[in-house]
């Protein structure tokens, strides 16, 4: 397992070692010894899937307070653009976003840790992607903001996505907010 840090402190990008042979593909898609040894020492509680089409943008969503979470996501099948956002109020990339391609063919995992909002859209018709949480899901503690934001100017490499009433209705990055 390979992890690297990107230009934004905290996130990680893991690149597990896949064994490919004639009857296919293993590899350990989590290892809580190894990722501890990295620096990684989140107690993950809650395991999360969705399938999504081609065009279908989940997010921008965080969790505030208690329920603050640590991700650890990748994709069993198809293809994303996973979008990060730093909102830690005292960090030198707050409102800075990192992306990243993940798929079924460079089996790469993305850590995200709290602070961040996090987002993605699918690139492949029957896209399924998992994450890890280090806290569990409470309603009263999500938060979001909108994915075409002008003040972060993220480039989803789409002009309609599909996406939910709920995230249609999130509001704008304001960078006088502290999120975290």
């Amino acid at each position: 397992m390979i992890i690297s840090e990107v230009s934004i402190n905290g996130l990680k990008i893991i690149e597990p070692k896949v064994i490919k042979d004639e009857r296919g593909v293993f590899f350990e898609s989590y290892n809580q010894a190894q990722l501890l040894k990295e620096g990684i020492a989140d107690n993950f509680l809650q395991d999360n899937q969705s399938v999504s089409n081609k065009g279908v943008l989940r997010g921008l969503h965080f969790q505030r307070g208690n329920y603050a979470q640590a991700k650890l996501v990748r994709v069993i099948k198809g293809s994303v653009l996973d979008i990060a956002v730093d909102l830690r109020k005292d960090s030198e990339t707050f409102g800075k976003h990192f992306s990243i391609e993940l798929n079924d063919r460079n089996n790469l995992m993305f850590y995200i840790p709290v602070g961040f909002a996090h987002g993605f859209i699918a690139l492949e018709d029957n896209t399924i992607f998992v994450y890890k949480c280090s806290a569990l899901y409470n309603k009263e503690s999500e938060g979001g903001i909108i994915w075409n934001d002008p003040t972060l100017a993220i480039n989803w490499g789409v002009t309609l996505p599909i996406i939910s009433e709920k995230d249609a209705l999130l509001p704008t990055f304001n960078a006088e907010m502290y999120f975290f």
